[in-house]
C-alpha cells in the first residue's frame, strides 16, 4: 500500500474549504427560494388586486338606499324647512329637535368629492348648533343657526 502521509493542517484546510463552498451553495439556494417566494407572492397579489375592479363591484349595504347628491341637498333642505316651520308655528323644542336631527343625519348621505364634504360638514356644523339652542328652549337662536345652516345646503348645489 502506498499511503501518503498528509499534514494535518491541510487535512483541516481541504475540509473547510469543502465546507464553505458547501455552506456558500446552500446559502445561494436560500436566497434564491426568498426571492422567489417573494415574488411568487407579489405575482399572485397584484393578479388577485387587478382581477376585478372594486369600484365595477361597488354597491351600497344591503337594504340601504343610495342618492344622488343633488337628491340629498333637495331633501336636506326640505328637512330644514320642516324645522324652520315647526319653529314658526310654536312646535315645543323637543320636536324641533327631531326634525332638526333627521335633516343633520341625512346629510351624511351626501357622497361627493372632498371640496363638498368640507362645505357640508360645515353645514352640519349650523344644524348641531341649532340642536343645541332647541334643547335649550331658544328657538329663535336655532332659527338663526337653520338658516345659515341652510345656506351653507344650498351653495353645496354650485360645486357639484
Amino acid at each position: 500500500m502506498n499511503c501518503a502521509i498528509i499534514p494535518a493542517q491541510h487535512v483541516v484546510v481541504k475540509a473547510v474549504g469543502l465546507a464553505a463552498i458547501c455552506s456558500y451553495k446552500n446559502n445561494c439556494e436560500v436566497q434564491y427560494m426568498k426571492i422567489l417566494k417573494s415574488a411568487v407572492i407579489a405575482f399572485s397579489l397584484a393578479a388577485a388586486m387587478g382581477s376585478f375592479s372594486t369600484a365595477a363591484v361597488a354597491e351600497s349595504d344591503p337594504g340601504r338606499a343610495s342618492y344622488k347628491p343633488t337628491d340629498v341637498i333637495n331633501e336636506v333642505v326640505t328637512r330644514i324647512t320642516a324645522a324652520e316651520t315647526a319653529i314658526n308655528n310654536g312646535a315645543e323644542g323637543d320636536a324641533v329637535v327631531d326634525l332638526i336631527k333627521k335633516a343633520s343625519d341625512f346629510i351624511k348621505e351626501l357622497n361627493a368629492n372632498d371640496k363638498v364634504a368640507r362645505y357640508a360638514d360645515k353645514a352640519r356644523g349650523h344644524l348641531k348648533l341649532a340642536i343645541t339652542s332647541a334643547k335649550a328652549a331658544n328657538l329663535q337662536e336655532a332659527k338663526q343657526h337653520l338658516a345659515a345652516g341652510k345656506e351653507g345646503v344650498e351653495g353645496l348645489k354650485k360645486m357639484l
